[in-house]
């Protein structure tokens, strides 16, 4: 290690599985060794997803590195350190990504809720420039499943899409990346009473309350269905004879399909120019941001699913 990255790290790590009192916040982590195809990353926000929480209960106890893991997918922060493979990525750059490839299978022990972390150079896009690292770090994960979900159901211009969860983390982009970067001719999305005006503001030209009505009901049927909370089978009575629907958890049956992301930069590169534009925005729940030292209360918020956009933790090195 240079003299600027020390040995030792604070980070919140769990060694066995279970709830919210597994979770342990220390001082003494070994900083990650970097692979020659990686980089160090001085991490300054990071932000948490369902499958967090869904990991440290064990849900994915079968395919998962085993404890003791520190948790965390999304992250933002500065390189500091650079493999001797790395072509793209120098120390001093500030980059953003999905720190795991394969979200289920064998994903890494030290994740984003670190003072460091290491990943590889393929899963990094530098950060957009009108954007601070908070804004990010609330990106990788829900915008690469809501990118990869629309391609893999083949949306394309002119299409009409029903998004199952407008306010939460992935479907608060499926809306927008349907409409400002697939071009869709028709988006309508799900939400809560209070959550109504802000799926609008998002550019779904049809919020519907999922309090009051049954989104079955509607006379109109829709090319493409992102089922973002889990109710797949609701998700076939909507959709169009012909038509996709994607499911991203829960069971799917077919024409659904399950989408599992696999982590590439490539995607974040791709539509960082959206981002920059300021087409596409990140969507933060006001809550946040969470300080480093309150992770566990970030989390407790999370697991009640009624967070609006993402829950972010910074500062991380305060």
């Amino acid at each position: 290690m240079s003299p600027s990255i020390p040995s030792k790290m604070k980070a919140w790590i769990y060694n066995e599985y279970g709830g919210l009192e597994v979770l342990k916040f220390v001082s003494d982590v070994g900083v990650p060794e970097v692979k020659d195809d990686q980089v160090l990353i001085k991490v300054v926000a990071a932000a948490l997803n369902p499958v967090d929480f869904k990991r440290r209960l064990g849900k994915f106890k079968a395919v998962d590195s085993p404890p003791p893991t520190v948790p965390g997918y999304d992250v933002a922060g500065v390189v500091v350190k650079v493999g001797s493979q790395v072509k793209g990525l120098k120390e001093g750059d500030e980059v953003y990504g999905d720190i795991n490839e394969n979200s289920l299978e064998q994903p890494k022990r030290f994740g984003s809720l670190a003072e460091y972390t290491a990943v590889e150079e393929r899963l990094l896009a530098l950060k957009p420039k009108n954007l601070d690292f908070v804004q990010v770090a609330s990106l990788p994960v829900a915008i690469e499943t809501a990118y990869g979900g629309l391609e893999k159901a083949g949306f394309s211009a002119g299409k009409s899409i029903l998004v199952f969860g407008g306010a939460g983390g992935v479907g608060s982009l499926v809306i927008q990346l349907a409409k400002q970067v697939f071009g869709g001719s028709k988006v309508a999305a799900t939400s809560s009473t209070r959550k109504l005006e802000f799926v609008k503001s998002l550019g779904a030209d049809l919020a519907i309350d999922y309090t009051k009505e049954n989104f079955e009901d509607l006379p109109e049927k829709f090319d493409v269905v992102y089922d973002a909370v889990g109710q797949g089978d609701r998700a076939l009575r909507a959709v169009k004879e012909g038509g996709s629907v994607v499911v991203i958890s829960g069971a799917a049956t077919p024409p659904a399909f399950y989408f599992g992301l696999t982590s590439n930069g490539e995607i974040l590169k791709k539509l960082n120019p959206f981002l920059e534009s300021g087409k596409v925005k990140p969507v933060l729940d006001p809550k946040g941001p969470y300080p480093f030292d309150k992770v566990n209360e970030a989390f407790a918020y999370l697991e009640t699913n009624r967070a609006t956009g993402k829950v972010v933790i910074f500062p991380i090195n305060p």
